[in-house]
Parts: structure tokens; sequence; C-alpha cells
């Protein structure tokens, strides 16, 4: 079992800062995902200081400056949205540090940056993603990831979330889903629709297994793993000429869908797992252009008024 650092904070080296750092996101009990982020901005950081004998009481909010200049060279060509990346990573270990006393305080600005709108599948990629395949030939593997796909876009789960669901966490009788791993580390319910929950009832006939296996398996019937669902999406959307690949995408989807649709904001907050109502708010900005379809249809004026637009209007001076 490792030991908490005991040395004097003055002698502590960047690397031994680090690995305190992590102690205590462990015992934050923050999400192995979290973790392993945190651990791969700080390497590119550790790169870049070039010297494992630096102790963290010398950084300064120069060295920061610096490390930022280097993210944008041509060594790496980094844009904005990914600096920031970085920054917000490395910007929790100094700040911890800060905080031990480890380093002198100091201010990290995050630069503000112009949000692109968010890729996603457009109606006629998601006509050909969503087809189902012809089930005299084609392999478990690709009814799989076709059931997937449906799934993703009916939930807006992050892939992390979806391939987390056991088949006792599917409710038909109330139309549910429970699902127990979330970015948020809260448990949430959602809704199931009843076409996916007829996509899913047949899946489940194939797929088989107990209440506690997982809906989403591997070859051996175990939990999927990540990678290996984002290459099998990656190559079942190529296979139909669908450039996009990523799951990702399908979560945007949802979102946009949802907001064209006509779906309120509080509850699309509640079915991403957004903590923030500000994040919600994003889809709303970048999906802008596309909020001015049938906008006459729903716009409140448009719906009340009376006035024709050929009336002759008598107005009195």
């Amino acid at each position: 079992m490792r030991k908490l650092s005991l040395k004097n904070t003055n002698d502590l080296t960047v690397l031994e800062a680090f690995q305190d750092f992590k102690d205590k996101c462990s015992i934050k009990n923050l999400s192995k995902e979290t973790i392993r982020l945190y651990e791969s901005q700080f390497s590119t950081f550790h790169r870049f200081l070039n010297d494992d004998t630096l102790l963290i009481s010398e950084i300064t909010i120069k060295t920061v400056d610096s490390f930022i200049l280097e993210l944008r060279s041509d060594n790496h060509s980094c844009n904005d949205i990914t600096i920031n990346s970085y920054l917000r990573g490395i910007r929790a270990f100094l700040y911890y540090c800060m905080d031990m006393d480890y380093l002198p305080q100091f201010k990290i600005s995050i630069p503000k940056v112009d949000k692109k709108l968010k890729e996603t599948y457009t109606d006629e990629e998601l006509k050909v993603l969503l087809k189902k395949p012809n089930m005299k030939t084609c392999t478990f593997s690709e009814y799989k990831i076709w059931v997937f796909s449906n799934y993703l876009l009916a939930t807006g789960n992050r892939i992390s979330t979806a391939l987390d669901l056991k088949i006792e966490d599917i409710d038909f009788t109330n139309g549910l889903i429970q699902l127990n791993h979330t970015k948020n580390r809260t448990s949430q319910l959602i809704p199931l629709s009843q076409t996916l929950a007829t996509i899913l009832k047949e899946y489940l006939k194939y797929r088989k297994g107990t209440s506690q296996d997982y809906v989403f398996c591997n070859t051996y019937g175990y939990k999927g793993d990540i990678r290996t669902y984002q290459d099998m999406l990656a190559r079942y959307n190529r296979k139909r000429a669908v450039e996009k690949t990523s799951a990702h995408l399908y979560r945007h989807t949802f979102a946009k869908k949802w907001i064209l649709n006509g779906g309120d904001i509080f509850r699309l907050q509640k079915i991403l797992g957004h903590s923030d109502l500000a994040v919600v708010k994003e889809y709303i900005q970048m999906f802008g252009n596309d909020l001015s379809v049938d906008f006459d249809k729903f716009n409140p004026l448009d719906r009340t008024t009376t006035l024709r637009t050929n009336q002759k209007l008598k107005m009195v001076l």
C-alpha cells in the first residue's frame, strides 16, 4: 500500500506533488476517467518541463504561460479548445498545490474561446444508420451495433453510461431506464421510448443472459469496452458510407432534435445528466441556425395575430 509523501513541502518535485494530487483525487472518490484525464494532461505538462528534479515550488505563472505557448507552437498545434482542456487539468493540480502551500498563490485564467457548432448526424445519415440490417444474413456484431446506435439516439447517453447498463436496469413495465454510471456520479432514471423498448426486447432474446449481465457485451458476454465499441461503430458507419463515426455525436443529435422538436431545456438537462443548466444552454446557442426552421409556425406573434399581410390599414392621424 502506497503511503502519502512525508517529505518537506519545499523539497517536493513536480512529479511527487502530482502523485500527492492523484492520491487526493482518489480520496475524494473522483471517477477513474477523471483521474486518467488528469494523468494524460499532466504527462504533456511534465514533458514540457523536461526536468524530473524540478521542484513544485519553482513553478510560476510564467511556467504556465510558456506551456500555453508550447501547445500553440508547431510542435503541438493545439486549438484553443484543446489548450483550455489542458489548462483546466493543470490548473486543478496547481491550485491543489497552492492550497497545500507547495507553491505561492497565483491566478490561472482560462481564455474564452468561440464555441463552434457541435457536429451532429443529419437526417439522411440517420436513415442509413438506423436501417435495420437483414436478420438472415447479418452477424450478431452488426446487429448489436445497430441496436447500440438506436439506444444512443433514443437516450442521449454517453458511451460509458450505455456500456454500464445492465439488463435489470431496463424497466419495460414502467417504461424507465436506470443509469448507474454517469459523469457526475449520480444515478438517474430516464424514460424508455416505445420504439427503443421494442428494439431492446427483440435484442435481448438474441443476447440472452441474466438480469446481472450487461446489455451491450463483448464477445464473451462481459461488459463491452469503450474503445472496442467505438471501433465497431466506426466500421459500421463507414460500411454504410457515413464518414462521421463518433458515438458522442448521437448525444449531440439527441439534444439538437429535442430542442428543434420543442422539448424544454429543463427536462433535457435531467435526461442528459448535466448538473449545470448553463451547459444545456450551450446547445441552444450552438444550434441557433437550425432554430429558424418553422420559426413562423411556432413564433407566438405569428400564432396569435390576425393581421394579414395584404390587409389595408387605416391610421388615424
